[in-house]
């Protein structure tokens, strides 16, 4: 496939993800806004600098950018944590020339981001647990569920994608394709147990702050 072909591809999912975006949240607020777009760069820092990159020459690396996916989530909602790691980092993959990983890198980040939020939101109730009287082991067990919660979804749906990726989008063959997958689900377990670390030590120690500051709504 042309990288002309590539970016056709990489727009017209950009397009479809951003209309589910605004159909699903149907205002975001300044904070909002603001809070993603900072997620976003810290996103594309994490993966910047705190990689390996090219695993086995697979193309999977070991980084911690989905921590700041999953942070979001917890801290907004799925949508903006979605479009936060994809955001950031898809252009990630942009800087490094590499249209073709933008296109399921913008997917799978909103798909992490959308699985944290409907957990932390709609399943745990996660802005209400702290204010009651349970054990603070308890709610950093529910903090963590929620934060792993898309990303194990990711250990699946990253080497699914890649599959088709690497063979329709890169034309690679297929007995290749299948071995670069299997040595992506391991790498995508590894990154989605060091970024739940993360996320949750992170959530445990802003989440309070911005709470006080009224930065953050509490969610339904």
């Amino acid at each position: 496939m042309t990288p002309t072909q590539m970016w056709l591809i990489f727009g017209a999912v950009v397009a479809v993800i951003f209309l589910l975006a605004l159909a699903c949240h149907k205002k975001f607020t300044v904070k909002e806004i603001a809070i993603i777009g900072l997620m976003a760069a810290l996103s594309f820092i994490a993966y910047q600098f705190f990689r390996i990159p090219n695993i086995l020459g697979t193309g999977a690396s070991f980084h911690l950018g989905n921590t700041f996916t999953a942070l979001t989530a917890l801290l907004l909602d799925g949508v903006s944590g979605g479009l936060a790691g994809a955001i950031g980092l898809s252009i990630a993959d942009i800087a490094a020339g590499d249209p073709g990983y933008a296109i399921t890198t913008f997917i799978l980040k909103f798909i992490i981001g959308l699985v944290c939020g409907t957990v932390a939101h709609r399943v745990l109730h996660l802005h209400n647990q702290d204010k009651t009287q349970m054990s603070k082991l308890r709610y950093v067990v529910l903090v963590s569920a929620a934060a792993f919660s898309g990303l194990l979804v990711n250990v699946f749906t990253d080497p699914f994608l890649g599959y088709f990726r690497n063979r329709y989008i890169f034309g690679m063959p297929a007995d290749i394709t299948t071995v670069f997958a299997k040595v992506t689900s391991g790498v995508t377990l590894v990154n989605s147990i060091l970024s739940c670390v993360c996320c949750v030590v992170l959530y445990l120690a802003i989440y309070p702050a911005l709470r006080k500051a009224h930065l953050l709504e509490n969610k339904k």
